[in-house]
């Protein structure tokens, strides 16, 4: 049974659908999001569609999340995505986050952040949450390290060296035990 994804009084958390392709696209290829998360091929309209084809929409159908739209309540725009992404090179599952360059400096990465993982450990009931980071994104370690992730160390993923993070389900959205008797 499906979920219903968490919202604040400023945003809602949403599945993304192909007819968010010209937010992907403009997200993709926004310089931050090539400069500390990667080129994703995106050009144009088509290729977007098939990013959220292949990766969120096919992550809600086969893992029961994936990354999320940020969408403002006020008017309905996207800001950025937010959730958690299933890479075979991680253990668990990871917090990802991208948002355009207005929205940026608002606090709503973080926002979000935390919503993801309440999800995460409420919800879905997950027992770890990770995050990669490169280490010259200073903004997003901070980002990290203010939802309670700690610093596991650098480790060479991809070719490449990034910082991993992780948290554990706090005792309190642990699922209580039996009774014992």
């Amino acid at each position: 049974m499906p979920h219903t994804l968490p919202e604040t009084h400023r945003f809602r958390l949403r599945e993304l659908t192909e007819d968010d392709a010209a937010f992907a696209l403009a997200l993709l290829n926004d310089p931050g999001f090539l400069a500390h998360i990667g080129d994703r091929g995106v050009r144009d309209l088509e290729q977007a569609r098939a990013y959220l084809r292949d990766g969120p929409l096919a992550s809600y159908a086969g893992n029961g999340f994936g990354l999320w739209a940020v969408e403002m309540k006020d008017d309905g725009s996207l800001a950025g995505m937010c959730g958690l992404v299933r890479r075979d090179l991680l253990p668990g599952p990871d917090l990802g986050y991208a948002f355009l360059p207005q929205w940026r400096g608002q606090g709503l990465a973080r926002e979000a952040a935390q919503l993801s993982l309440d999800f995460a450990f409420g919800p879905l009931a997950l027992p770890r949450v990770l995050a990669i980071v490169t280490t010259g994104n200073a903004a997003s370690r901070r980002l990290l390290e203010s939802v309670g992730m700690r610093l596991q160390g650098p480790r060479a993923l991809n070719g490449e060296t990034l910082l991993v993070y992780e948290i554990d389900r706090p005792a309190a959205a642990t699922p209580a035990s039996g009774s014992g008797s």
